[in-house]
């Protein structure tokens, strides 16, 4: 492609990701700061901030930098062990609860979206999971939309890692055609690095719910059991027995400029989701992610 890129993409990067060693106020607010002053990216995703201070500092950074933030409450889901479509209605509701709790803290940090994933089912109740998903979905919503709020689910793998309901693409468009019946400010993620792990290809993964895609995620994964790093733990592009690299992400461009959903006139967000590989340096493996990226931009 010798279009600029930034006409189709405005890039973005998942800090917690990138830098999951920042564990105290002082290191998180250095580690955004590193991703603020870079001009490669236009967007940041960010989770919760539990050092008062340390928000405050990154508010004000943020509002500086003229970059857009969202927020992702999949983290702080997992972390609680929490899911959106328990069976226990009691536990379901108290997972609704504490995601409108980020939601007030998503708005405190200015995001103009917020995200969360769909939770563990057994196959034999699987239905009942789908409907529970279903009401949280639209608790969310209405949540979102008295606060102006976009309310994004992000489709993840449903027998390997997260083992997440949604799951596989089918039922992602199922759910979104439920949903958007009433609401308008719902929509998905869809990452790269789960579509191996979903058993789908990039045009099976887009093409049926091209119209509910609101951002993108892209990342790498281990889908062979016997090599190291197996399973949904977003490493470097092109780590050793690994999915992606140049050749996937190009896929994955060219499929997304197929259906439209890239379509150069408003620029759509695609954010890097990489962790570092145990002591590997986190800004090289940032590094990594832009080369790929322009290397796969090339190759349109």
């Amino acid at each position: 492609m010798t279009e600029n890129m930034r006409k189709y993409i405005k890039p973005g990067l998942i800090h917690f990701m990138a830098y999951p060693n920042a564990k105290t106020g002082e290191e998180v607010v250095q580690t955004i700061r590193k991703i603020l002053v870079d001009d490669y990216f236009d967007m940041i995703e960010l989770t919760a901030i539990k050092d008062p201070a340390a928000k405050a500092q990154v508010v004000k950074m943020l509002q500086t930098s003229h970059i857009t933030p969202a927020y992702a409450g999949q983290p702080c889901l997992m972390g609680a062990g929490m899911n959106v479509n328990d069976l226990d209605e009691v536990k379901r509701l108290e997972a609704v609860a504490y995601l409108k709790e980020c939601i007030d803290e998503a708005l405190e940090l200015g995001c103009v979206a917020f995200a969360f994933l769909s939770g563990k089912y057994e196959e034999a109740t699987k239905e009942e999971s789908y409907q529970q998903l279903v009401k949280s979905c639209k608790e969310l919503c209405e949540c979102g939309k008295a606060k102006n709020l976009p309310i994004l689910m992000e489709v993840f793998d449903y027998d390997i890692d997260k083992k997440s309901l949604v799951g596989p693409a089918p039922l992602a468009k199922r759910l979104c055609e439920e949903v958007c019946k009433e609401y308008d400010n719902f929509g998905l993620i869809v990452d790269l690095s789960h579509i191996p792990l979903l058993h789908e290809t990039c045009k099976e993964s887009i093409e049926p719910v091209k119209e509910y895609i609101k951002h993108l995620h892209i990342g790498n994964c281990v889908l062979n059991p016997e090599k190291e790093g197996y399973g949904d733990l977003h490493q470097r592009f092109g780590f050793p027995g690994s999915e992606n690299d140049v050749e996937a992400l190009t896929e994955f461009l060219r499929v997304l400029l197929d259906v439209g959903y890239l379509d150069g006139k408003t620029p759509k967000y695609i954010s890097f989701e990489v962790k570092p590989w145990k002591d590997e340096d986190p800004d090289l493996v940032v590094a990594n992610a832009k080369r790929v990226l322009n290397a796969a931009w090339a190759n349109v």
